[in-house]
């Protein structure tokens, strides 16, 4: 008998046994654990949110107007809320749903039919926050959506308006207003801006999912979660107030740990620099997102360690 046909690893097919290949990495069974997390998370309805960011929209599109301010004023009120309650509601889109993940799923024993397919803690731990990502994905996609279409009827309403003004003896001033409208309505630095939003969303459910892992309850995760959100938004201002000349070596010990631990989610917020017209710079945008991604990184893998060693 030839060396191949002894071998325990090869059937006579030519291919790997189901037990080997239940072991080796496979992407199709995370993307059927991701598609069904997304639809899980789907039926929670949490798209409500979208609801609420519609109405809030329109009530800063009519509350600007109703102001009577200059168009560099009203686009500015827009932006703000705009992308300020995009921000807030992919922060709890994120924390609320990862949280109920783990401890919902082992609640309902779903978990342990799972991983006895046999299914990789590894494949189930990457589906899930994958599920968490699209559906994170698609409701920022659909909230500036919304976004834009309130910035396109706002810029025509003002445009319409303004070409009134302008008529007459001023018609020769018409251009120059109206490219000054258009830059103020359609600025490019909106679109480094909802990507740090979705960044620091994603970054957000993975540090939730981390904890959940050696949680063991989902009020704890939620807590430990929002700390440290907490932590992350007054970091910068933390840093510069205490580091002094006078600052014990001690103090600057602890800084550099909780610095090392926790992301400086202020670098996320660049709602601020477009509300008053700056533009950010590539090397900034380019700093944040590598921050984030290496954050999502190693909190996932904090995640998988904590996850793969739990009894369960």
């Amino acid at each position: 008998m030839s060396p191949v046909e002894n071998s325990p690893s090869i059937t006579t097919a030519g291919t790997l046994p189901a037990k080997t290949r239940h072991r080796l990495f496979s992407f199709a069974r995370v993307w059927a654990i991701s598609s069904n997390t997304l639809l899980e998370l789907v039926r929670l309805k949490v798209f409500y949110f979208l609801l609420i960011f519609a109405l809030l929209i329109i009530g800063s599109a009519g509350f600007s107007e109703a102001l009577n301010l200059r168009f560099q004023d009203q686009f500015q009120i827009l932006e703000d809320w705009s992308l300020g309650a995009m921000s807030i509601f992919t922060i709890l889109l994120a924390t609320l749903a990862t949280a109920n993940m783990l401890p919902k799923e082992i609640e309902d024993r779903t978990l342990y039919t799972i991983l006895a397919k046999p299914v990789p803690r590894l494949e189930y731990l990457m589906g899930k926050l994958l599920g968490m990502y699209l559906l994170l994905l698609i409701s920022t996609i659909i909230m500036s959506a919304m976004f834009m279409v309130a910035l396109y009827a706002k810029y025509h309403l003002l445009a319409g308006a303004t070409m009134q003004q302008y008529s007459g003896e001023r018609a020769s001033q018409l251009p120059r207003v109206m490219k000054d409208l258009e830059q103020h309505a359609f600025p490019i630095s909106l679109v480094p801006c909802v990507i740090a939003i979705y960044l620091k969303a994603i970054l957000l459910a993975t540090l939730t999912m981390m904890i959940s892992t050696f949680s063991t309850t989902y009020i704890f995760t939620l807590f430990v979660s929002f700390t440290c959100y907490f932590i992350g938004s007054i970091e910068a201002t933390a840093r510069d107030y205490v580091l002094t000349p006078a600052t014990g070596e001690g103090i600057k010990l602890f800084l550099r740990v909780v610095t090392l631990l926790f992301p400086d989610l202020q670098l996320f917020n660049l709602v601020d620099d477009i509300v008053a017209g700056n533009t950010i710079a590539m090397s900034l945008f380019m700093k944040t997102a590598g921050l984030g991604v290496a954050y999502v990184f190693v909190y996932a893998l904090v995640a998988y360690v904590v996850f793969s060693s739990k009894e369960l």
